[in-house]
Formats: structure tokens, sequence, C-alpha cells
């Protein structure tokens, strides 16, 4: 398994993974839409993605985006999506993008890398064993606007 960063050029390999983990959440597949979001935010340096290739084929993605904690004065990561392919999980794909997010928070001084997922989410198994911490002392909310696109 290869793990690489990518750029805007490796885009046609991304794009329909990411287009698959938003179906996954229950939105509608459009790859134009993905296309360009993606586009975006390798263009503009908003984010970093990762892509894991096996025997040359994409398997899986991450996508983390940097923030800031005014408390500690420090930068830290939003692990914002990870998706790996029906039929390459239980192979690592998703510990290997997990640990890629570790190794470049410390390569980068960052804090730390946080994640949020869903309760019933079977993965959280998988973050545990890597020693990401369950946030028990904080609730997190959320403001929707409605008049938002």
């Amino acid at each position: 398994m290869e793990i690489k960063q990518i750029s805007v050029q490796d885009l046609d390999f991304v794009v329909p993974l990411f287009d698959a983990y938003r179906v996954f959440y229950k939105q509608s597949s459009n790859l134009e839409s993905a296309r360009n979001f993606l586009y975006h935010r390798l263009n503009n340096k908003e984010s970093y993605i990762f892509l894991a290739l096996i025997d040359g084929n994409p398997a899986g993605f991450t996508q983390l985006f940097t923030t800031f904690s005014s408390v500690s004065l420090q930068p830290f990561f939003i692990l914002n999506d990870l998706y790996v392919t029906p039929e390459y999980r239980k192979r690592g794909v998703g510990e290997a993008h997990l640990n890629q997010a570790k190794s470049l928070c410390i390569s980068l001084h960052y804090k730390g890398v946080a994640l949020e997922t869903a309760t019933d989410n079977p993965a959280q198994q998988l973050y545990e064993r890597l020693h990401w911490e369950k946030d028990e002392a904080f609730f997190h909310y959320f403001w929707k606007n409605t008049n938002a696109g």
C-alpha cells in the first residue's frame, strides 16, 4: 500500500472516492461539484488530501484542514474526511490514513488531530486502538444557516 499526498493533477483518482464518501453520508452524487470542491481546497492550499493506493488502485482517501486553538495558541488539524472503498476495508487502509495524519501533525509541530464521527460508526474501535481519545468533557454544537445553498 502506498499513501501519497495529492495535488490538483491527481484529482481523477480522488473525486470518485470523495463522491462515494458524500453518498455514504446521504448526499446526492455529483462528480462535478465534488471535483470543484476538491480543486478549490487544493488550489487555495486549504487542505491536505492523502490517497491510498493498493496495486495502483485507489483504495481510500483522507482530507485534513488546519485550524487553531486560541486557548493553547497552537494550530491543529481537523480530520474532516476519511473513506475506504468497500472492497479495501479491513486491510489497514483506514489505519494507514490515521497514522499519516499523525505523522503530518508531528512533522509540522501541530498540537494534534481532531475528528468527529457518527455515534454508530464501527471505526470508533480503530480510533481507540490507535490511542485517539474520546472527548467526554465537551459537547459539540452546530448552528445551521438555513439560507446557505
